[in-house]
């Protein structure tokens, strides 16, 4: 591999001449690492090295699997995370001691989503966004294997935010960047690097920051990342978070086993993970609290006007000739959920489930006009006079166990399955919607008919290649 000769003079005042040396080798030449970081709400087993700033859920494997050949990672039971991104996690459970509402803000594909669901105190919600349709669409699928029910998944600029001030306790911001960090990983990002793209990524990152300040809380934290290592990206955008906005940087205690680099300029406490020091790809963090007080409107949502409502009393079918009485089928959808919420209709027919803690903050986002890709638990869609169960629901950690009957099916059969292929069950299995499991693990929904099986995977998520 051959690194940008403007890349290695740009950093070069920072580093001594050895260490620069080690950077370069370990850039160009070290393998990259491969991580997972589990999702206890559905798995307790635990396999490889954990890794330390995440001891708790993540850990380092020996060699990469074909994880698309795994049903464990498709029911959600674990995310494929590099190792430094993990560092979200310490870092949230160092500042972060009483529930939030929070926002991650340039969240696609949704590793940090996942893994502040996992670590925010009880009670917290969030709010997941990407600007970029396709990759909110992956970001949509890998929220719903999560199978957490307290987030909104949106698709949004960061400046459509701009309205709804002080809402967040918490914001993540994991800016577009140059990419510096991932030139181990993807050769495809040395040729998309150049001195102008940094500068670029510069004014776009400055300009992200200014739309969403308004939207935190006067003490409210931001996490600043980025996966580059330029100072200009990093400790520079710190710093002008912290004289424009009149920030202050936090200090996250780390341990000197983790070989986190120091800052490479500046004064302001910030973390950096660096392949000749640190056991992971590039990343740079930081978080800062904002001062001020909360004098202005809050995130009370009362001042909103509405543009329009998302409940609606009566549903009909795609013939128009059956109406369905939500407030009766109501009580059956949310017997199926082991949380208190609120059964809505959205313009496209789906039934979500708002679980009561959310309700605010779902009511917020569409008050405003905001694109929700999905809220809450998605309970599924109007057929006739049936209800086709959604898939998040078979997903879903608050799903009830009782709520449909369950049949466990080997890794060839499962496999079948995730391709959205026709499966066959056992002669005894219950017809009707059933959830189909991979060791006791949900997959998905089948409805078995039982000579065959109707195949409810997503399409759009089904394996292609093997």
């Amino acid at each position: 591999m051959i690194l940008p000769e403007a890349f290695i003079e740009d950093i070069k005042p920072y580093l001594p001449v050895q260490e620069l040396k080690l950077f370069v080798h370990a850039l160009s030449h070290s393998e990259q690492t491969t991580s997972i970081r589990f999702n206890r709400a559905k798995y307790t087993g635990r396999t490889g090295l954990p890794i330390g700033w995440n001891s708790e859920d993540g850990v380092y494997l020996d060699e990469r699997p074909n994880f698309t050949l795994d049903p464990l990672m498709h029911a959600g039971c674990y995310y494929v995370q590099e190792a430094s991104s993990q560092f979200v996690t310490h870092v949230l459970r160092s500042l972060v001691k009483e529930p939030v509402t929070a926002l991650d803000l340039c969240a696609a594909p949704g590793g940090k989503s996942t893994a502040m669901l996992s670590v925010l105190p009880k009670g917290s919600q969030l709010v997941s966004n990407e600007i970029d349709r396709r990759r909110a669409r992956i970001l949509s699928e890998n929220i719903t294997k999560w199978g957490w029910p307290n987030v909104s998944v949106t698709c949004n600029a960061p400046a459509d935010y701009k309205s709804l001030t002080h809402l967040f306790d918490l914001i993540l911001a994991d800016v577009p960047c140059s990419g510096e960090g991932m030139f181990r990983k993807d050769e495809g990002a040395i040729k998309d690097w150049s001195p102008q793209k940094v500068k670029e990524c510069v004014a776009l990152q400055r300009e992200i920051l200014d739309s969403i300040w308004p939207t935190l809380k006067p003490g409210g934290i931001l996490v600043y990342s980025t996966c580059t290592f330029n100072v200009h990206e990093d400790e520079e955008m710190l710093a002008y978070i912290c004289e424009t906005q009149g920030a202050e940087a936090l200090e996250i205690p780390t341990e000197a086993s983790w070989h986190i680099h120091p800052p490479l300029i500046g004064h302001h406490p910030c973390y950096r993970f660096m392949p000749h020091f640190t056991k992971g790809e590039g990343l740079f963090m930081a978080a800062v609290r904002k001062n001020g007080n909360d004098d202005e409107q809050t995130h009370s949502h009362k001042g909103f006007n509405k543009r329009k409502s998302v409940s609606k009393p009566f549903a009909k079918n795609d013939r128009n000739k059956t109406i369905i009485d939500l407030k009766k089928i109501g009580p059956t959808l949310l017997s199926q959920l082991d949380c208190e919420a609120t059964i809505e209709l959205t313009e496209e027919g789906t039934l979500r489930a708002i679980p009561t803690g959310h309700k605010e903050l779902h009511d917020a986002l569409m008050s405003q006009g905001l694109y929700l890709l999905q809220s809450g638990i998605e309970m599924g869609t109007i057929k006739g006079r049936d209800i086709i169960p959604a898939h998040a629901l078979a997903l879903s950690i608050v799903r009830k166990e009782s709520a449909f009957p369950t049949v466990d099916i080997d890794l060839d059969t499962a496999l079948n399955y995730l391709r959205h292929e026709a499966i066959v069950l056992d002669a005894d299995a219950p017809t009707g919607y059933v959830i189909v499991t991979y060791q006791s693990h949900a997959l998905g929904f089948v409805k078995n008919l039982g000579k065959r099986s109707n195949n409810l995977y997503p399409q759009e998520w089904r394996i292609r290649f093997v």
